[in-house]
């Protein structure tokens, strides 16, 4: 199965009422293992990258290792560039067979974040690139971000306007989450996603997926999240596996054993994550 549209995927996750998961990736290991734990899981995936990660693993080289995976998956796989505030470096992204971005303007004043995004739909559109923007803003946990001030919270009238104005294929928004591992539990304002559901028609996006309840997630995808990212949990449990792996001794007798277990309990995590999304396929 090749690689599939991500605004196909979340059109369907959003007939079925439930959302597909997206992971940010960082090498080889991880990417493989988003696929072969979707295939375990029989759900779909997105696959996504930070763009300050180009500088270890380039875009090209990304995007080329998602679609050359995909090409043997048995589940759609999607490719996404992950917040990105730079119109240079999505156009380099989409240049080099991104197939999704994401404009992220969500720290600008309303006005400069619609015009922004945009620039960068009416870009896309020629490429036949999906682009998501971010209306709201969800911040960062180690940058001291209060997830839970309902100011930094999305405002359904302007979501109604970002969306109508900029053509977004999906739109990230703010109720409660933050990126990074919470240092409290998070409490979702599923009041407010409704909220903003009921006033967009587009398919919405859950940012700061790592350490958020299963019962919050799973009232979250029925209330109209489609899309559901995930790093930070993901990240450091590559680091843990890394790090056992390649201080075991069985290293000496097979120098490549440590791949095999890094893999392993990458996709199991993988499967299991997956199991929030209601679409077999």
């Amino acid at each position: 199965m090749a690689l599939e549209k991500v605004r196909d995927l979340l059109c369907a996750a959003q007939k079925a009422n439930t959302s597909v998961i997206a992971f940010d990736a960082c090498d080889y290991n991880t990417i493989y293992a988003c696929i072969k734990g979707a295939e375990v899981a029989r759900r779909p995936v997105i696959v996504m990258l930070y763009p300050t990660m180009r500088s270890v693993f380039s875009f090209g080289a990304f995007a080329a290792t998602v679609k050359d995976l995909a090409k043997s998956a048995s589940v759609p796989v999607g490719l996404h560039l992950d917040h990105c505030s730079e119109l240079p470096i999505i156009i380099e992204a989409i240049r080099d067979g991104f197939t999704s971005v994401m404009a992220d303007g969500s720290a600008m004043p309303l006005e400069e974040n619609i015009a922004f995004t945009k620039s960068v739909v009416d870009i896309a559109k020629i490429f036949d690139v999906d682009v998501e923007g971010e209306i709201g803003h969800v911040g960062q946990v180690a940058g001291g971000f209060d997830y839970q001030n309902a100011d930094t919270f999305t405002r359904p009238d302007e979501a109604a306007v970002f969306a109508g104005r900029t053509g977004v294929a999906s739109m990230a928004v703010a109720f409660g989450s933050c990126h990074g591992m919470y240092k409290a539990e998070p409490n979702l304002d599923l009041e407010r996603l409704q909220e903003i559901d009921k006033a967009v028609d587009v398919p919405l996006v859950l940012h700061g997926g790592s350490g958020i309840p299963a019962d919050q997630l799973e009232k979250a995808f029925q209330m109209g999240i489609n899309k559901f990212n995930v790093g930070t949990e993901f990240f450091l449990l590559n680091t843990k596996l890394c790090k056992e792996a390649y201080t075991s001794e069985e290293l000496l007798k097979n120098p490549f054993a440590g791949i095999t277990s890094i893999r392993k309990g990458l996709t199991e995590y993988i499967a299991k994550k997956l199991e929030l999304c209601e679409m077999k396929v």
